[in-house]
Formats: structure tokens, C-alpha cells, sequence
């Protein structure tokens, strides 16, 4: 939990995401608004949505204490009486698949649902790339265009962080439809989700519905519940923060270092330094970039404010006006006028924040507040990079002369927060806000695309993974129901020397889930991915993919769900025999030749090595390595990845080692 994450967060989104994620980031936990007023029914229960068929539902919502309440659909129907705390929840069994059927709920109030349909629920969580929406996806306007399925529906839960638990969901149902779909990146239907669904629809023949639970960049644990997360007991700081932040009331932001500036910063005190009013004529002279020796900072980690006044025409551009800071380290909060216009705590992604709204002509004051950790750290870029565009292109050179003055000196005995990330990232705050006040819904089962946030802590990710599928087991109290797991594509440039990889060890993390939880499977993804992109547009194959494991494993239909699994290896002289299961239509490559294996002796250090087909199985031998002990496969984040069966399915990465990792420990 204290360890800083600088090297995951350049991986979590592409620069595009994250200059819009960044225009929000800083207020993603907003001070808790007044106790909003209990619904009759919950939210998640509403026109087009889709019952689960084959079990009983719970149906709930509140009302007066000792209220009775009838629920009818079709030929069922069932009663509740609300308790003391006004809550009512009963169950009923539905009709048959298919529809619409209509649900009347009937107590104090009478209110009647349409167009409900009953079939199979799935929830679809984890982070950006579950979120990633249709239309971003490849070929997505033209799927859009043909995306008429009244069968398939879905609701977006939408994104909130509670230290408590939360009772009512933010969102609707839809009907998936041309109209209905779309958005940004992160926005309209889950691409993943929707070819999932459609795959599964197209081969089953019930409706479908999606309740999507995904927010960009965050960890595993803020997604698991609370109880899960004890049994780690990696995250019992964390729990016990959130525990004591809910106790003391105030904000929710659902992370640590908005708390942490609320306590420590003053110059959000006795009104903010952000204000263009402010007089600043007392503070010292600095120059950007630099290493602000001249306010006494030069030693880490140091709270700053720097404040700049720019001089625009009397008659403002059209356009967009961006404010471009280049890289920062570690975190900064940037105002325009007094209001803020970006934050963001990831140090490579370079700051581009739209400013257009807020500037004025003649005067404006640009304020930044820049939490730095380290000797070097503030603007890491050349001083032509930090800049003001205007909508008709004029360029304003921001480096230079600015006045600054420091607001936290950080070094002991002064308290740091616990993490650094302005984004969800205290453990289970999103379980409590978003998962658990949909418990216990009836559902089918559960489909997972995460991890990206958790490469540098892969080793833990063996247990936190289980720990939250059993926590949501658990909480909505149905068994084992299906769990399937995106197994993380491609990224990053290819290393040409073979080696440990954080990347490779969640993916392996991963794989163990699948093998030791009942009931999940891993969808391999890879052959897919884009170097440059931790948002690759191929979500086709991702949602058919946990479709095959769906299919497969639930249903119980004759689909191959896997490609090539390692069943044993064999030692050989001077070679390692690797034989596979799930060899559907025999191994093939694709490619010009196998790869990417290599090995290693009693030395542990790996070798690429070559690699030949022999039926079920790959030989592979390198003369770096006359008595080779262990063998790995596409063991890294980027690898050429060429070995699939015969129905296209490719080979999972996996390595025959038990050897300590890079992430071990972490």
C-alpha cells in the first residue's frame, strides 16, 4: 500500500483517456450530498430490464416501516413487509424465458415495470478496458450501425466510492439498439461486454443482460469487498483508513492524497491560492522547469503552489484553448482563473487540459499545485513543451518566470498519505459503492477485464483475485456462479532479452485463478494488443473469447474455450518436450516459426531458444543451454506469441519455473 506506482500508471491508459479522465481527477469523491431519499424499488430494478430465469429473485426497495408490498410477474407473485429500517425484500420465482412481461410492485406506493424480459445476468467489472466503449472499439461505428438486438440490454452503474455501504445504485436500463449505443472511450456499452453478449445470445437464444460495474485505472481491491480483503491481510491499513474516514463523516473521495492535501495543505486554507485575487508579491521568484531551489524545496517530497499571470487578446480565438505542462512527477492540480481545469497523478502521462471555458481576456492566472517526490521532480519537459494554445492556434510560452511558494515541506516527522493516486484507490470503496448495492441480485454470472493496475503487485494478485471472487460469492449468495477472466493482451515494445516481467506474472496470476477457483476460465488475448495503446480497439475477440468460456463451462455447449495448455514436460538431452491439451485440430504456428520460448540451466538466466513441432507436442533446445532445467513461453508483456490449435485459440504464457519473480514481495 505505500509503495508508489509510477510504472503501472503509465501503463493504465493511453494519453488520449487520460487527458479526459483528467479534467475530473481530484474530484472523483465528491463531499457526501444530504441522505437522498430511499426509492420504493431500487434502481436496478426498472423498465427493459432483464430478470434472471431459473431461480428465484430478489426483488427489494424501501418503504414506511411494517408497509406490505406485493410483487406480480406472469403467474407469480410474492409479498414482503418492510422493517424498521424501512427495507423490504422478497423473491419470486419468474416466468419462463423470454418476454416482456410486465412486474407490478404494489404497497404505499403501486409502480409497474414494462418491457421486462427474463433471461441470463451477467455482471461485467473491472477497469478502462471493461469500460472501453463501442464505438472506440475497431469497427465500432459499423457495429453501432448494426447493433440491433432488443433481447440484449444493459445498465451502467455509474462510478461512486463509499466508505460505508451504500443502498442504491446510479444508473438505467437499455435496450441495445443504434440509439441507445455510442459514447466516448470510456463511454456507451462495454464493447467487451457487447460481443460478449451477442455471442452468447446468437448461441443460447435468451436474453441477456448486462450490468456493467468498471471504472478506468483502478486496482483490484477497490472492487472487492471488504471481508474478502481482511483474509489477504495485505490491505488492513487501507480497510482501517476507510473505516476511520466513514466513522469521522466528510468527503468520500476513495482515495488518500485528497484527504491527506484537505489536512496538510495551506494553501487551501483561509481561501485558496488558486485565487486570481490572491496577492502573491511576497512570494519568491522561480523558474519552471527547474528544481525550485530558490523556495527551499530542494530536497523531496515538497508541496508547492506557483502561480503565473498571462495577458490574452481582448477578443478571444473560436477553438479549443489547451494548457500544455508536459510530464509531471509527481501530481499536480492545475487552475485556470480560480477553477480548476486538471489533475492528475500519473508522471508520464503528459498534461494537456482544455481551458477554453475559463479564460477571459486580458489578465488570467494560471495556479499549480505540485506535490513532488523526488530531487528532480516537477516539469519534466523542455521548457518549449509547457505552453498555452490558443483555439486559432497562438502559442503562449508558459516556462520561465513564475512565483512560488511551498505548502507542505514533506520530510519527517511530516505524515504522507499512504498512496499517491488521485483516482479510486483505497480498498473496497467501490465494492461499497457500486457492487454491493446490487446484492443480491439474481444473476448468472460474472465476466472480469483487470489487472493493468496491478502488474507491479502480481504476485499478490494470486490471492486478491480469488479473495474478491469469493467476497462477491459470498455477497450475492448464489454458490460458485461462473467467473470469467480476461487474461491481459500485449503491451509495451518487445524486450529482446528474455527475463522476469511484472506483465507475465499477473497474466500467470491470473491463469492459477482460473486453475484452483471453481468454475472461472481465462480468455487468452494474446494476440492482441497495440504496443503503444493499454486500450487496444480488439474487443471482438476479447467478448467472444469469454464467450467460448461461458458456452463451454455454463452452458454446456461442444465450444473449444481454450487454446493450447501445457499437460507435461519432458526433460530430453540437451532439450525440454512440452506437451499440450486443447490441442483442437493439432498445434499450428503462425508465424515463421515457433516462438517465443526460451531457456535456462541451474543458472536461472534464460536463453531464446528454438522451438519444433512434434504432433501434440513442441520440442525446444538452444545450445546457450546443453542441460536446460525450465523453459518459458511468451513471458514477457509484449511477446511474439505464435503457437494456437486448430480453431485458432492461442496458447496461454506460462513458464514450468517456480522461480521468485520480479513482483514477489511487492
Amino acid at each position: 500500500m505505500n509503495r508508489e506506482w509510477t510504472t503501472v500508471k503509465r501503463r493504465i491508459l493511453s494519453s488520449a483517456v487520460l487527458t479526459a479522465l483528467a479534467l475530473v481527477a481530484g474530484t472523483v469523491g465528491a463531499a457526501p450530498s444530504e441522505a437522498e431519499p430511499l426509492p420504493f424499488i431500487s434502481p436496478i430494478f426498472g423498465d427493459s430490464m432483464v430478470l434472471q430465469r431459473g431461480k428465484p429473485n430478489a426483488i427489494w426497495g424501501w418503504s414506511l416501516p411494517g408497509d406490505r408490498v406485493r410483487v406480480e410477474i406472469g403467474d407469480s407473485s410474492a409479498t414482503a413487509t418492510a422493517g424498521a429500517d424501512g427495507r423490504w425484500q422478497t423473491q419470486i420465482q419468474p416466468p419462463p424465458a423470454g418476454g416482456p412481461y410486465t412486474v407490478k410492485i404494489s404497497g404505499r406506493q403501486s409502480v409497474e415495470l414494462h418491457d421486462v424480459l427474463v433471461g441470463d445476468v451477467w455482471i461485467c467489472s473491472g477497469q478502462s478496458n471493461m469500460q472501453f466503449g463501442l464505438a472506440q472499439a475497431r469497427n465500432g461505428a459499423e457495429e453501432i450501425k448494426n447493433a440491433n438486438h432488443p433481447e440484449i440490454r444493459y445498465f451502467t452503474i455509474r462510478q461512486r466510492v463509499s466508505y460505508s455501504h451504500a443502498d442504491v445504485p446510479r444508473g438505467t436500463w437499455k435496450v441495445v439498439s443504434p440509439a441507445t449505443l455510442g459514447g466516448g472511450p470510456i463511454g456507451g456499452i462495454s464493447a467487451a461486454a457487447y460481443f460478449f453478449a451477442r455471442r452468447v445470445q446468437e448461441s443460447v437464444h435468451v436474453p441477456i443482460g448486462l450490468i456493467q460495474a468498471a471504472v478506468g485505472g483502478v486496482p483490484a481491491e477497490t472492487l472487492a469487498s471488504p471481508e474478502s480483503l481482511r483474509s489477504v491481510k495485505d490491505f488492513d491499513a487501507g480497510l482501517d483508513e476507510v473505516e476511520q474516514r466513514g466513522q469521522k463523516g466528510g468527503p468520500e473521495y476513495g482515495n488518500y492524497i485528497m484527504h491527506w492535501y484537505d489536512e496538510y495543505d495551506i494553501g487551501t486554507k483561509n481561501g485558496s491560492w488558486a485565487d486570481p485575487k490572491l496577492d502573491d508579491s511576497a512570494w519568491k521568484s522561480v523558474q519552471i522547469p527547474g528544481r525550485f531551489g530558490e523556495l527551499g524545496a530542494a530536497d523531496v517530497p515538497s508541496l508547492l503552489w506557483l502561480r503565473k499571470e498571462i495577458t490574452l487578446p481582448e477578443t478571444l480565438p473560436q477553438g479549443p484553448a489547451r494548457l500544455l505542462l508536459g510530464s509531471v512527477e509527481k501530481m499536480d492540480t492545475t487552475y485556470v482563473n480560480g477553477q480548476q481545469v486538471g489533475a492528475s497523478s500519473w508522471v508520464e502521462n503528459p498534461r494537456a487540459y482544455f481551458a477554453g471555458r475559463v479564460l477571459t481576456p486580458g489578465r488570467n492566472v494560471i495556479a499549480i499545485r505540485l506535490l513532488k517526490m523526488k530531487p528532480d521532480g516537477g516539469f519534466l519537459n523542455p521548457a518549449s513543451d509547457l505552453k498555452l494554445t490558443l483555439g486559432d492556434g497562438t502559442v503562449i510560452p508558459l516556462a520561465g518566470e513564475w512565483r512560488g511558494r511551498v505548502a507542505v515541506d514533506g520530510r519527517p516527522p511530516q505524515p504522507l498519505p499512504m498512496a499517491f493516486e488521485n483516482l479510486p484507490s483505497m480498498p473496497g470503496v467501490l465494492y461499497r459503492g457500486m457492487l454491493r448495492p446490487i446484492a443480491p441480485l439474481a444473476l448468472t454470472g460474472a465476466i472480469w477485464y483487470q489487472g493493468e493496475s496491478n502488474t507491479v503487485r502480481a504476485y499478490q494478485y494470486r490471492r486478491l483475485l480469488p479473495a474478491l471472487i469469493s467476497g462477491w460469492r459470498q455477497a450475492f449468495g448464489q454458490g460458485d456462479f461462473p467467473f470469467y477472466i480476461v487474461s491481459l493482451p500485449r503491451y509495451l515494445h518487445h524486450r529482446d532479452v528474455p527475463g522476469s516481467d511484472d506483465w507475465a506474472e499477473l497474466r500467470e496470476a491470473q491463469a492459477l485463478t482460473a486453475k484452483t477457483v471453481p468454475h472461472t476460465c481465462v480468455a487468452v488475448t494474446i494476440d492482441t494488443g497495440d504496443p503503444d495503446n493499454i486500450h487496444p480497439p480488439d474487443k471482438k475477440e476479447v467478448g467472444d473469447r469469454l464467450a467460448f468460456c461461458a458456452l463451454a463451462e455454463h452452458y454446456g455447449l461442444k465450444v473449444p474455450d481454450s487454446g493450447p495448455t501445457l499437460s507435461s514436460v519432458e526433460r530430453l538431452p540437451g532439450a525440454m518436450k512440452l506437451v499440450f491439451d486443447h490441442a483442437d485440430g493439432g498445434l499450428v504456428v503462425k508465424g515463421d516459426k515457433p516462438g517465443e520460448f526460451s531457456l535456462a540451466g541451474d543458472d536461472r538466466k534464460f536463453y531464446w531458444a528454438d522451438a519444433r513441432l512434434q504432433g501434440d507436442a513442441v520440442i525446444v533446445s538452444t545450445a546457450s543451454v546443453p542441460d536446460p532445467k525450465a523453459v518459458r513461453y511468451a513471458w514477457q508483456a509484449n511477446p511474439e506469441a505464435t503457437l494456437f490449435n486448430g480453431v485458432g485459440l492461442p496458447a496461454a504464457p506460462f513458464r514450468t519455473d517456480g522461480w521468485p519473480g520480479v513482483t514477489e514481495g511487492q
